[in-house]
């Protein structure tokens, strides 16, 4: 999910911004300090805008820099255990595939995918199962529940763990074909 957080900060302005537009000055530090970060509480942060509240500055005894308090606004993006989330097939590999959900990707395993036995064709590079009718391609869009969520220290380590298990989930032809097969078996029992 993405989050619009307000922050209060301290920021270090080093002197070549001296004689230069401040705002301007403080965002670029504020993008550097912030942006492509990973923080515990806020998710993984995409962006700084609206910089605001810029206070006069003070310098410290022995340091050139120049600080100022700062308000702004934070974009960023964070998944949830048990959020459902959309995203597109981006990677295949025989024990699963990989799924591009916002800026970050997660693994639906081979034994999420589906409540039936699925194969991966290697030959054809997409998993299928018995009857052909259920298959997962590169390129495909996915509704996905979010299994785990792991985060360390920085993006990279990040790890999702999705599921396309639930009812509901998974390719969206996935559900109309659940529907004709109840269907179907309504009509024989009616």
């Amino acid at each position: 999910m993405y989050i619009k957080t307000t922050v209060e900060d301290t920021i270090s302005l080093p002197p070549k911004y001296l004689g230069e537009d401040i705002k301007k000055g403080v965002k670029e530090m504020l993008r550097l300090k912030y942006e492509r970060t990973l923080d515990k509480d806020l998710g993984i942060i995409l962006a700084i805008f609206d910089v605001r509240d810029v206070s006069g500055g003070y310098i410290l005894p022995s340091d050139p820099n120049i600080y100022y308090k700062v308000t702004f606004d934070i974009l960023s993006y964070k998944v949830e255990v048990d959020e459902v989330v959309v995203g597109e097939v981006v990677e295949m590999a025989e024990f699963g595939c990989f799924v591009k959900i916002g800026p970050i990707q997660g693994l639906l395993h081979i034994s999420q995918m589906i409540d039936e036995y699925i194969k991966y064709d290697k030959k054809l590079g997409y998993f299928t199962n018995a009857k052909g009718n259920k298959n997962i391609k590169k390129g495909d869009i996915l509704y996905a529940k979010v299994s785990t969520v792991s985060m360390k220290n920085n993006i990279k380590d990040i790890k999702i763990a999705l599921t396309t298990r639930p009812a509901g989930l998974g390719k969206p032809e996935w559900l109309k074909i659940t529907e004709k097969s109840t269907k179907k078996k309504g009509e024989k029992n009616g």
